[in-house]
């Protein structure tokens, strides 16, 4: 596919609402390992490097908010109980805690903004992953479309056939029935079993019948 139409086909699917494809029990449905495109292998990678990258760092955040709660905590606990023998070593700990807290800020606020941006990139990906199901769809379908032509052309030739011969079937069971009429009208029963049984016969009937 060419950059320009891969453009334009990504323009189409730019402001549609559909799941990410990865997480989708349809497409994977659509897409067992065996029929997928070494590209589809590569961006569904993508996507879902991403999708986990995305989860690792909203807990990591979590758990800094949390060590945040715990830090302000620890220097309310020091703040009320400063004028006691201890408190040089409190006012250190404040002070260090402090210092945490502003780091953790820092942090927080990198991997929020980082958060932030990793929607878009999983979009991004997402929409890349669709295109090139699509196009993998749409072969497939034009592949299953000529076989199936080629399947239902053998069919109406076997059908074809199969009545030929039928009819073929029902030609030659009348011609054997007009022969061995006639032969008992003139012959009658007795000169032909006589007959039959040097002759072998290839009515199945009259072998039945004998038997």
């Amino acid at each position: 596919m060419s950059k320009r139409k891969r453009s334009n086909y990504l323009n189409i699917i730019k402001n549609k609402k559909f799941p990410i494809l990865t997480l989708d029990s349809r497409w994977h449905e659509l897409f067992p390992d065996e029929l997928k495109s070494s590209r589809i292998k590569e961006l569904e990678q993508k996507v879902n490097q991403l999708l986990k990258k995305q989860g690792k760092m909203v807990n990591d955040i979590k758990d800094m908010k949390k060590l945040k709660k715990s830090l302000l905590s620890d220097i309310v606990t020091n703040m009320e109980t400063a004028n006691d023998l201890h408190s040089k070593s409190r006012e250190k700990r404040v002070e260090r805690n402090k210092r945490f807290i502003y780091e953790l800020n820092n942090k927080i606020d990198r991997s929020s903004e980082r958060l932030s941006e990793l929607p878009y990139k999983i979009k991004e990906a997402n929409e890349e992953l669709l295109l090139e199901s699509l196009k993998n769809c749409y072969e497939r379908l034009n592949n299953n479309h000529k076989e199936l032509e080629n399947i239902s052309k053998w069919i109406k030739k076997t059908r074809d056939e199969l009545k030929m011969k039928i009819l073929a079937k029902n030609d030659i069971e009348a011609d054997i029935n007009k022969i061995y009429t006639y032969m008992h009208d003139v012959l009658g029963s007795d000169i032909i079993e006589i007959f039959d049984l040097k002759h072998n016969p290839i009515n199945p009937d009259k072998r039945n019948t004998k038997e």
